[in-house]
């Protein structure tokens, strides 16, 4: 066993769980954890860490594996789990057509420090003045609860997933940020988010997966393994702690953490520290 693709795995695998559905951008830390710890031209490397995507959809599956389990039980019976049923879907409908469309070029023209860094930095920006707006203008959240989102709702928070598909955006932080522009209270945004996240991140990585499928390198399965399971741990406890976090704090800490980060990713480029990889 090679231990120390392992110890790879491992750190890329926590580095998943942890960003995946913070508003920081997975995508960027995955790229910088990669050259950290020399896994960046290990074969096979991008559809690794394209796998253990994976990890943090089980945890979020197994986090709402009751309201899952009800939806699946009631889904022709019960209005409310119909509602949240094709809420999802609706707003999982924008990203995969565009995604299909312009994924090609998207990695081709935009998968590069950066933009990363610009997409991080000009994100940073977004949440503090959201934020300080929000404040000024002390505005009640038009939806109280992800229960009470109806499909335009749904659609609007569904375009603003299409943002993430730009590097350094996060996928979480268009979502929960966006839903809040739209008059969706924090936990109701921060919930439909991780809901969204099922049916989205699950599509992209089966269809990354199914696309670099000749790369695969199944000498490696083990330490895929180990990588989704601490991707799975430590995006459980993001979500749990990330539920309670927004019940009585704002986005403002993200997106200073964003600015100086995109700030290091300027740097680290210029300075030739990292290794830019599309993942």
């Amino acid at each position: 066993m090679d231990w120390l693709y392992i110890l790879q795995a491992t750190v890329l695998g926590i580095v998943e769980g942890l960003t995946e559905f913070l508003p920081i951008s997975s995508t960027g830390h995955l790229i910088i954890a990669s050259d950290i710890v020399g896994f960046a031209e290990t074969a096979g490397s991008d559809e690794f860490v394209v796998a253990i995507q994976s990890g943090a959809i089980f945890a979020v599956c197994w986090y709402y594996r009751a309201r899952i389990w009800r939806i699946l039980r009631r889904l022709f019976s019960d209005p409310k789990e119909q509602r949240l049923a094709i809420n999802t879907i609706v707003a999982f409908l924008p990203a995969a057509v565009i995604g299909v469309l312009v994924a090609s070029y998207i990695k081709h023209y935009l998968f590069n420090p950066v933009a990363v860094a610009i997409a991080l930095i000009v994100g940073g920006i977004l949440i503090l003045w959201i934020e300080n707006r929000q404040a000024r203008l002390s505005i009640e959240p038009r939806v109280k609860t992800m229960d009470d989102m109806t499909w335009k709702d749904a659609l609007a928070v569904g375009f603003m997933q299409c943002l993430a598909m730009i590097p350094g955006t996060s996928r979480s932080g268009a979502t929960i940020i966006g839903g809040l522009v739209l008059g969706l209270s924090r936990r109701a945004a921060t919930e439909f988010s991780f809901f969204l996240a099922i049916p989205t991140i699950f599509g992209a990585t089966v269809y990354d997966l199914w696309k670099g499928r000749e790369d695969l390198v199944f000498d490696n399965l083990t330490g895929l393994a180990v990588g989704t399971i601490v991707s799975f741990v430590s995006a459980l406890l993001v979500v749990h702690w990330l539920l309670r976090f927004v019940s009585s704090n704002d986005f403002k800490g993200f997106g200073w953490y964003r600015i100086i980060f995109g700030i290091i990713v300027l740097a680290a480029t210029s300075f030739g520290w990292i290794e830019w990889r599309a993942v």
